[in-house]
């Protein structure tokens, strides 16, 4: 049985009637409480969503026509319509000036609002810090990524963690980062924007937390075996709740030392994200590991986080158990 080009067309009309009640069930998939992007808790993550926000609907302002359009000439020009044929039509005025004006206009508006987003999310001094009064002096916070974990040294408090990073609510934080080995990206989607961590050296970071809660940090760069475990996790807690926090911390008898450091940035894997705390930190740690990492320092992966994993997770390998050396 033979099908013409006319049946054809009203089976494909029927079937794309058919599909559209389906496309909003498809979609209902897409949760939005996934989106941590959109659910911000400092004022750089709510300029970020912002900033976004604008350059989807700047987009959308394009591609909505456009696709009307198409659609329109698609009904208009259609060959069951018998529509006019002019062969000395050359060139229409209006259109021109639309195909000119209109995405000339999109690149200024869209060259405007990066302009002002770079300034206010740039990490060395973010301005959207400034649309609130902070509570109390910048903290200061280090930060260096192993393989793959995240240390985190507290310099005025002389105190250090690994996987785990508190901070007082309303009060801005000042973060400087830095790794052994491989690039990551600190990334917290709801606080800081996301940054390169990098060996040998040093970049800056910053947030603030408008209420307390808790959310995860992780590397955004695929960075080795470990990559899927190097997760962090973030607290914010009143002023008084972080001054206990650290009396906790101070109780260890734990001392991060360059030695001890050694032992932790060892490739290793926190397959329980279980956080380590450590009462006194060495000071100059960090400019020490951005040395030693110039100087061509390195942390041998073992053989077994990269060849043998699967069959080492089955057998509750030690060093998956917990982070090496704890």
């Amino acid at each position: 049985m033979l099908i013409t080009r006319s049946q054809s067309g009203l089976v494909a009309t029927r079937l794309a009637r058919l599909a559209c009640p389906l496309i909003p069930l498809m979609l209902s998939g897409c949760a939005f409480r996934h989106f941590r992007l959109f659910h911000p808790a400092g004022p750089l993550a709510q300029a970020e969503v912002r900033f976004t926000l604008i350059d989807v609907g700047v987009m959308l302002c394009l591609i909505l026509p456009t696709f009307l359009m198409i659609l329109w000439c698609l009904w208009r020009y259609r060959r069951t319509r018998q529509g006019a044929y002019n062969p000395k039509w050359s060139r229409s005025r209006p259109i021109e000036i639309a195909m000119w004006v209109i995405p000339f206009l999109t690149v200024a508006v869209l060259a405007f609002v990066s302009f002002r987003g770079v300034y206010q999310l740039d990490p060395y001094h973010p301005r959207a810090l400034g649309t609130g009064p902070p509570l109390g002096p910048p903290l200061r916070v280090d930060v260096i990524a192993t393989d793959w974990q995240w240390v985190f040294i507290y310099p005025k408090q002389h105190i250090a963690t690994i996987d785990e990073l508190v901070v007082p609510v309303g009060r801005n934080v000042k973060f400087r980062l830095t790794s052994t080995a491989v690039v990551n990206d600190f990334y917290i989607p709801q606080l800081a924007p996301m940054i390169d961590v990098m060996p040998g050296m040093r970049t800056e970071n910053a947030l603030r937390i408008g209420r307390p809660g808790a959310w995860r940090g992780f590397s955004a760069n695929l960075s080795g075996a470990g990559f899927s475990w190097m997760i962090f996790q973030t607290r914010g807690v009143p002023p008084s709740a972080f001054k206990a926090w650290v009396r906790k911390v101070e109780q260890s008898p734990d001392h991060l030392t360059y030695a001890r450091f050694e032992t932790v940035a060892k490739p290793s894997i926190n397959l329980l994200h279980t956080p380590a705390y450590f009462s006194a930190a060495t000071p100059g740690l960090f400019r020490h590991v951005i040395t030693a990492a110039r100087a061509g320092k390195v942390y041998p992966v073992k053989e077994d986080l990269t060849k043998h994993m699967a069959i080492a997770a089955r057998r509750h390998a030690a060093y998956l158990a917990a982070p090496f050396g704890r």
